[in-house]
């Protein structure tokens, strides 16, 4: 397994060393960057990671890194370090799915600790986006046939009914529905319906 990453991200050169020092002296990776695009234009959301983000900087600031990470999809787990932790900036980072924020000066071990977490989260996220990766591959490979049986299928609809919506024979949905069970390598209906809510073909509340 590659060897997780923590990115830091401070326009304080002093600050920025001596958490990169604090890092290695544990043996963790640390990746300096004292900008947030330089950050953004380097990091890898593949890989198992987290990110140290200071919230004031020049130009873009540790909250529009987070957003923008979010707008790329990229769910790295990210703590906040900030000399001036006021509340509103605190709730908006943690309503943007923060998992800590550390006020500075931070203490080692409180850093390392939050670091360590962080990580933990960041490789069971990875971990439990291969198997979904897998399913999506399976509905992509679908036929639009296939796909017009599959969806309304896992949305509950009987075999009779998506024969009326398709305007085809029961017997023919019947045909489609055994070769969507193969093609998704699906044993039972349930676990189809669970592969389509896991890649967000259908919604869990929308299901009749």
């Amino acid at each position: 397994m590659q060897q997780s990453k923590v990115y830091v991200v401070d326009d304080d050169q002093g600050m920025l060393d001596s958490t990169v020092w604090l890092l290695e002296s544990v043996g963790l990776q640390a990746v300096p960057f004292t900008s947030g695009q330089a950050f953004l234009d380097a990091c890898d959301g593949h890989l198992p990671a987290c990110v140290l983000l200071d919230v004031r900087m020049p130009g873009m600031g540790g909250l529009g890194v987070q957003e923008t990470l979010r707008g790329r999809g990229i769910e790295l787990p990210v703590i906040f370090l900030s000399g001036h932790a006021d509340v509103p900036i605190v709730v908006r980072a943690f309503k943007a799915g923060a998992c800590d924020f550390i006020e500075k000066p931070y203490n080692d071990q409180l850093l390392l600790d939050a670091v360590q977490a962080a990580l933990e989260r960041s490789q069971q996220q990875l971990a439990g986006s291969a198997p979904r990766a897998l399913v999506q591959a399976r509905i992509d490979s679908l036929t639009p046939r296939e796909r017009d049986v599959f969806v309304p299928l896992v949305q509950g609809f009987s075999n009779r009914e998506i024969a009326e919506q398709l305007e085809v024979s029961v017997k023919t949905v019947d045909l489609y529905r055994s070769r969507v069970m193969k093609r998704m390598q699906a044993d039972t209906l349930p676990g189809l319906v669970g592969m389509a809510i896991a890649c967000g073909v259908v919604q869990a509340l929308s299901l009749r």
